[in-house]
């Protein structure tokens, strides 16, 4: 199982990391549903918690100078309670209800990119909302892997620009993933098996970014954002149907 993981996981966080590259978050959008459909979500979430660690944590410090500092604050601290929920359901329902979970909150992702490309929030009512809105993250994280729905849609609208919003969205995807670790280790989700694979899966996540920046460059950013929420569709489908078939 090692060396056929290796190859379609690789695969699966290489696809990530373009997407990171080109847009600067949504990694888990590829990665994680994809490693879903071949094997579980459980195994997609552990496998994905420590290069979420790693990859996010070199962008914090990266970025520390671009953040915002109450609302990214309150943002990574709640998006942390959230994880730690989401995480014990995790452990709680069965796989056919996580495959459900993972394809309802990508097509809950892709009807509200669809539906309101062009909401926003004044910056003082965002700050209110980092509370509620980092919570809800964190609970999709920690269930599912996937923040997406929540935390890139919420973060689009306020406004901030590149270096704050990667500022922002990479503190909380760092809280969710130092609470979701510790609990995944505890449950028995996250293995020695799951460590291994999720260490060789930097490479190709990082491996990927800049072939995300690089076709950002060349493609206009509704072309790529169509052809993104296509394959998401199409992931989505699968997941519904290998949870109900």
């Amino acid at each position: 199982m090692i060396d056929n993981s290796l190859l379609l996981i690789g695969l699966a966080f290489a696809l990530g990391g373009i997407l990171k590259g080109a847009t600067g978050a949504g990694a888990p959008l590829i990665a994680v549903p994809l490693i879903a459909m071949l094997y579980d979500v459980r195994l997609a979430v552990a496998v994905f918690a420590l290069p979420n660690v790693v990859t996010n944590a070199v962008q914090v410090w990266q970025f520390r100078d671009a953040r915002v500092p109450k609302l990214s604050l309150r943002f990574a601290l709640a998006g942390a309670v959230g994880t730690g929920v989401g995480t014990l359901a995790l452990t709680a329902l069965n796989a056919a209800a996580l495959l459900l979970v993972v394809a309802a909150v990508m097509l809950l992702y892709i009807g509200f990119r669809m539906a309101r490309p062009d909401w926003s929030l004044s910056f003082a009512l965002a700050s209110v909302l980092a509370w509620p809105m980092g919570a809800l993250s964190g609970v999709l994280f920690g269930i599912s892997g996937l923040s997406a729905p929540v935390s890139l849609t919420y973060l689009n609208a306020t406004g901030l620009d590149r270096r704050n919003f990667i500022a922002t969205v990479t503190s909380l995807f760092l809280a969710s993933g130092l609470v979701q670790i510790p609990l995944l280790l505890w449950y028995g989700i996250m293995s020695s098996q799951t460590i291994l694979l999720g260490l060789a899966a930097i490479a190709p996540l990082l491996a990927g970014m800049p072939v995300g920046a690089w076709l950002a460059r060349r493609i206009s950013k509704q072309v790529f954002d169509k052809t993104i929420l296509a394959l998401l569709c199409v992931l989505a489908v699968k997941l519904v149907w290998d949870a109900l078939i």
